[in-house]
């Protein structure tokens, strides 16, 4: 009984260890085959369910690759609902009529980067942590980044300072006029930041240098200047805030093909002045480095220890105050 009992035993062990190999394979395969590939998002959609959020302006189609979450799909769709109010802040309403969103679970509790596609519709991927908590989703600045991608067309790769560089700039903006973060704290990492922009020795402009620092605050510090030199140049009735939505206005998402001096100057239309085509053809073909101190100190931005204070007496701080003011809605 005892040998019989031990090989029973020894059997029922070995089963049971392949059928956790198995699941545990089946899960890894699952989320390899879900992060692989750029068809991967639409291909997605064509056999996993969907969850239907509507927002102002549009549909987000919501599929959860195979695997599980800590938290329940109400929460997750919580982050999505309010990342989605963000971007509508900012634009007047969501960039796209249609945006398919698949969340990949893979390990950890971040939220690890995303994706976004335009040519065959909108479309985001996220892989996310099945641990993220709550704290992490509210926190979180990726999925507000790639919505943003959706609202401006689609260029070619040597202009991707202006993609990643007007989402990093807007996300944060974003997210103040929605009330999801106070606006010293985005100024404070803007102060933080941007130097990671300035150009370095070598640099031949936005257009020739595709740097980590250069595309993503490359673009920033471009973003930056030109939102405050339109409203300048407008008496701070409009900034880039507007010329972006000339631009979604006009047509112009992530599922269209532009060219560069299209979306340029069709945002400046938009605001009557012609301050993004004349910077990037400063700033575009050779390096440009703006006094940033002399900038911060323009603002009203004063350093005080690990903190930042406002300096409302600053001459440009009521520039500063205007590009978080929370904006109407279109149509309101």
């Amino acid at each position: 009984m005892k040998i019989a009992g031990a090989l029973r035993w020894s059997i029922a062990v070995a089963v049971v260890a392949a059928m956790l190999a198995g699941a545990l394979s089946f899960r890894a395969g699952a989320q390899s085959e879900y992060m692989r590939g750029d068809r991967m998002p639409y291909d997605a959609f064509d056999r996993l369910p969907k969850t239907d959020l509507d927002v102002s302006g549009g549909t987000i189609h919501v599929a959860f690759a195979p695997g599980h979450f800590t938290l329940p799909e109400e929460k997750l769709i919580g982050w999505v609902r309010m990342s989605a109010r963000a971007v509508t802040a900012y634009y007047g309403r969501f960039p796209v009529t249609s945006l398919r969103l698949l969340l990949v679970p893979v390990d950890g509790a971040r939220v690890n980067g995303g994706t976004t596609w335009g040519y065959r519709g909108a479309a985001i991927r996220i892989p996310l942590g099945r641990d993220a908590t709550e704290n992490v989703l509210q926190r979180d600045w990726v999925m507000v980044h790639e919505m943003v991608h959706t609202a401006l067309p689609d260029m070619p790769d040597r202009y991707g300072w202006l993609s990643e560089g007007l989402a990093v700039y807007v996300e944060p903006v974003a997210r103040v006029q929605a009330g999801d973060l106070p606006a010293r704290e985005i100024w404070q990492a803007m102060m933080r930041d941007m130097p990671k922009g300035l150009p370095l020795a070598g640099d031949q402009g936005l257009d020739n240098t595709p740097t980590w620092g250069r595309k993503y605050w490359g673009g920033a510090i471009f973003c930056l200047l030109a939102d405050i030199e339109i409203r300048k140049r407008t008496n701070n009735r409009v900034g880039l805030q507007d010329a972006m939505r000339g631009v979604l206005a006009a047509g112009g998402n992530h599922a269209q093909d532009w060219t560069i001096e299209r979306v340029l100057a069709t945002a400046d239309k938009a605001v009557g002045v012609d301050v993004l085509t004349r910077l990037h053809d400063e700033m575009g073909p050779k390096p440009v480095t703006p006094d940033l101190a002399a900038l911060w100190r323009d603002l009203g931005l004063k350093r005080v220890g690990e903190h930042i204070e406002f300096d409302d007496s600053a001459p440009l701080a009521a520039i500063r105050e205007a590009i978080t003011a929370p904006r109407l809605q279109q149509g309101d």
